[in-house]
């Protein structure tokens, strides 16, 4: 079965789509990166994937706005929704410290949920909205950004690309819950 997640490798929506599959019993999923819910939505109703899945809502953040503009354009049916709790993390390359940062990136999602953090902690900084955490942290790490940019993104992509968690869990809010659905094509 395949199944389309808003994000690349690392990203929320990943982590979503992991539990997603384990709570439903499949065992034949495969997770494929599709980096917009746009595209997730796109790949559904071309009938190139089984089920798409993308967040719509955090708690602290608000609506997924690049989410809800897909869902106008796409027609398709929720079979389940369901939430996580999403803690971010202040990556770097390894070996950054924090006065070599001149920009902070992430999506704008991650953005919201981090922007009292930002005020508090960083308030002169640079910040640039990107396509998706993951992707912020796995261009980090291959040196499409600058090694002087920290990215927001998830433990996960760490591990994954190789980076240093600068901070920890520095969402506004202790709980911090992501909403996320997961569509099939009508028919």
């Amino acid at each position: 079965m395949k199944i389309g997640i808003m994000g690349v490798e690392g990203s929320f929506s990943e982590i979503a789509g992991e539990k997603y599959i384990e709570d439903s019993g499949i065992t034949d999923g495969e997770l494929l990166p599709l980096v917009s819910a746009e595209n997730v939505l796109s790949e559904l109703e071309a009938g190139n994937i089984d089920k798409g899945l993308f967040p719509i809502e955090n708690s602290n953040g608000g609506i997924v706005i690049e989410a809800v503009h897909a869902m106008a354009e796409h027609r398709f049916k929720v079979e389940r929704m369901f939430e996580i709790d999403v803690h971010h993390m202040l990556l770097v390359k390894p070996g950054v410290k924090a006065s070599d940062i001149k920009t902070i990136t992430s999506h704008d999602q991650a953005l919201k949920q981090c922007r009292m953090y930002l005020k508090r902690v960083w308030p002169t900084m640079e910040i640039e909205e990107y396509a998706d955490t993951a992707k912020a942290a796995k261009d980090l790490a291959q040196g499409v950004l600058p090694s002087t940019t920290a990215v927001i993104a998830s433990r996960a992509c760490a591990k994954l690309y190789n980076l240093d968690i600068l901070e920890e869990s520095i969402q506004d809010l202790k709980f911090n819950y992501t909403s996320f659905v997961v569509a099939r094509a009508i028919g």
